[in-house]
Formats: C-alpha cells, sequence, structure tokens
C-alpha cells in the first residue's frame, strides 16, 4: 500500500500583506489517501457525480472547485435550482462522510509571525509545509507504509521555491524530526505539482475541504462561532472522524488541525 497526501492552500504566504485583515492568514490542508482507495473508490465515483449532476464528459472533464460551487456559476449554474442543489449537497456530503481518508490543516498568522519574529521570519508556505510533512511521516509510520506528496502547481519561481523546500524537508529534516525519518516515510525527494485541470481527484477533495476547515481553526482559535450551513456540515465530518488524532488521546488540536506560530 501507498499513500499520498494532497495539498490545497486557503490564502496567500506573502509576509507583506499580513496587515490587511483579508490576507492575514494563510492555510495549508492535507488529505491523505491511500493510491489504490484513489483508483478504485474516490476517482469513480467522483466522476459519477460530476455526471450525475452536471453530465460531465471525459473529453472535457468537469473540475471541482469549491468557489465556483458555492457561487453556482459555470459549470455549476445547474445547482442555482434549489431542488438539485439540495440533491447535490446530501450526495456530495455521504460521499466526504464515507471515504477513507485523513486530513491535517495548518493555519498561521502572518502577522503574528511578523511581529513575533522581527529577525528569524520563516516564510510562512513552508513553515506550514515543514508542520504537515511531519504529522504525514507520523501517519506513515503509524500505519507502517510509506508514500508521496502532491500540491497544486502554481507556475514557475513558485513551483521551484516549493519543489526546493519540500527536497530540503527531505535530506536536511526539521528542527522537530531527523531527517532518516522523512526518508524511510516518503518514496520520493520530489514534491510532484499538478494543476486541477489534470482531473486529479485528490487535489479536487482537498480544494472543496480546505475552506471549511481553515475558518473552522480560525473560529476556534478566536473563540468565534463555528462555520453554518454546508462548509458547517463539512466541518462537522471532518471533526468527526477525519482530522488525524492523537493515537495516545484521541485529540485532533496539534495533530490534524495546527494553529502557528
Amino acid at each position: 500500500m501507498k499513500y499520498r497526501l494532497y495539498i490545497d492552500e486557503v490564502g496567500n504566504s506573502d509576509l507583506g500583506s499580513s496587515t490587511d485583515p483579508n490576507n492575514r492568514y494563510l492555510n495549508l490542508t492535507g488529505v491523505i489517501i491511500e493510491l489504490g482507495y484513489v483508483q478504485d473508490t474516490v476517482h469513480p465515483e467522483m466522476e459519477a457525480l460530476k455526471q450525475r449532476f452536471f453530465s460531465s464528459h471525459p473529453d472535457e472533464p468537469l473540475i471541482f472547485h469549491r468557489r465556483e460551487l458555492s457561487r453556482r456559476i459555470h459549470p455549476f449554474q445547474a445547482l442555482k435550482d434549489p431542488v438539485l442543489n439540495a440533491e447535490f449537497d446530501k450526495a456530495l456530503l455521504e460521499c466526504l462522510k464515507r471515504w477513507e481518508y485523513w486530513v491535517v490543516s495548518v493555519t498561521i498568522d502572518k502577522l503574528e509571525l511578523k511581529t513575533r519574529y522581527t529577525v528569524w521570519q520563516y516564510h510562512p508556505y513552508h513553515y506550514c509545509l515543514h508542520v504537515l510533512l511531519e504529522r504525514y511521516v507520523m501517519f506513515l509510520e503509524g500505519v507502517s507504509h510509506q508514500g508521496d506528496v502532491m500540491a497544486e502547481a502554481r507556475g514557475g519561481k513558485e513551483d521551484q521555491k516549493l519543489k526546493a523546500s519540500f527536497t530540503g524537508i527531505y535530506e536536511n529534516g526539521t528542527p522537530y524530526m531527523d531527517k532518516a525519518r522523512f526518508q524511510a516515510a516518503l518514496t520520493s525527494k520530489e514534491l510532484k505539482l499538478k494543476q486541477k485541470s489534470n482531473n486529479i481527484s485528490g487535489l479536487q477533495l482537498a480544494d472543496l475541504l480546505a475552506y471549511p476547515s481553515s475558518k473552522s481553526i480560525m473560529a476556534s482559535h478566536q473563540n468565534q462561532k463555528q462555520p453554518t450551513g454546508f462548509s458547517g456540515e463539512i466541518v462537522q465530518i471532518l471533526a468527526d472522524d477525519k482530522y488525524l488524532r492523537n493515537p495516545k488521546n484521541g485529540q485532533t488540536i496539534g495533530w490534524g488541525r495546527k494553529w502557528l506560530p
């Protein structure tokens, strides 16, 4: 068995925008799935959903994007029909609850990072990636299997920086985890980068989960109400069964849900 960690981000990693309330936070959400399960279950069932509700064709695959789905805009304008929308929401939530996967969601307050560390300032994306990969390695050690990592390609220099950061972790470890553990658990020192337009089911699943998870973690940290509506139902599914848990006490905080710095 081989696992894959699919990564999606909410927000941006630019420290210069940290004073803007709309750009203060960055979240990386990773979804861990066994690759055989992706092939046999997640991908065909996700494609069946697309075909059932949107008549997706293999020559022009429809890609699930949370933003377009929630706004009911092309190619999801059929969801403007409230009856169809309710049926789709129910079918998707049933899949999200039934599918076998684990979630690690890391949120960083960029303004707090910038304020607290005036001399040493770790790149926010790379900081989150360190934490995400450490928990992924602990998961792989727990199930006695190996895995690799895939993130959404962003293009150009950004992709090269991400690949370099991943390789650096693989070759050098982190302050909290020795390189030997990364090299034993991960099958490659190369980060796989793919566009969602390639119809990667794991990346689409991560996209659907990342925003609700990010909002939930932020609400918990700030003692605010949890998300409601459809996002709230996703959050409940994650909290009930999907967030990675501490094997000793079952807690998700610090494992499946992490706040930085």
